[in-house]
């Protein structure tokens, strides 16, 4: 039976359908220039890598511009329906570029309206490491061991490094930024870029996984596609983490 809340003149509440974009796609920027050193630096074992500029400042490499590339030809042959007219993007330089180069790309393809407009939203920032930016698992473990620890003991969605962010911090501002999101773009296809942290916290949202489900889960590659489809009220998972539009351009994923 109805709780008397939810009962008006006699008839149960009717509530609003939710705002939802049709389709909601999601990638991580292209390689940059500190994925490069950080994956010569473990393979090293090096301490330190060679990065002075905030992590805001980071550019992508070489590579990751071709990535940003093969991104807008994948969107360029999207079905007219499912193509993102609307971008959200973090504020940080690596993601920006992302966004410049693949609407460039779908744009000279006739896909796109030239010089899209794009939406720069700081809630889509990169997680922040606070005393443990810029610094390998290797220094970690050598210059803040109890932080280490400490890591280790409260797990990765709830651990905050001093001065910085836990996953569940990042999960907070997603599901705020989705809000407006969705309200801004019901019954359209809208297009995020933004970090690995940020699209796996997407993830976590959107399907309510549980902290062991998402731990599971890979990696986020450099300009990978995750997508959900709008279906009984809500947005349904369709893709993870693919790349097969990078490899089918002959471009490497990271």
């Amino acid at each position: 039976m109805p709780e008397l809340s939810t009962i008006l003149n006699g008839h149960p509440r009717q509530e609003p359908a939710a705002a939802l974009p049709s389709v909601l796609i999601a990638t991580r920027h292209g390689e940059s220039t500190a994925n490069v050193e950080f994956q010569l630096a473990e393979a090293n074992g090096a301490l330190a890598v060679p990065i002075t500029c905030r992590d805001a400042d980071i550019p992508l490499s070489s590579h990751g511009q071709s990535q940003a590339q093969a991104l807008g030809r994948w969107w360029a042959e999207l079905p007219s329906s499912d193509r993102p007219r609307s971008v959200w993007c973090s504020p940080y330089v690596r993601t920006t570029e992302t966004a410049r180069i693949a609407i460039a790309q779908a744009a000279g393809l006739g896909a796109v309206p030239v010089g899209l407009p794009v939406r720069y939203d700081e809630r889509l920032r990169d997680r922040e490491l606070g005393i443990l930016e810029m610094l390998t698992a290797a220094a970690i473990d050598k210059r803040h061991p109890e932080e280490a620890a400490r890591r280790r003991k409260m797990g990765e969605l709830y651990y905050r490094p001093p001065g910085g962010e836990s996953w569940a911090d990042v999960a907070l501002r997603v599901r705020d930024c989705l809000r407006d999101l969705c309200a801004a773009h019901a019954g359209r296809p809208v297009l995020v870029v933004a970090h690995d942290n940020v699209v796996l916290m997407l993830r976590y949202v959107l399907e309510r996984l549980t902290e062991q489900e998402l731990l599971a889960l890979d990696p986020v590659r450099n300009c990978s596609v995750s997508a959900w489809r709008s279906a009984s009220g809500g947005l349904r998972p369709e893709q993870w983490n693919a790349v097969g539009h990078l490899a089918a351009e002959g471009v490497a994923h990271s």
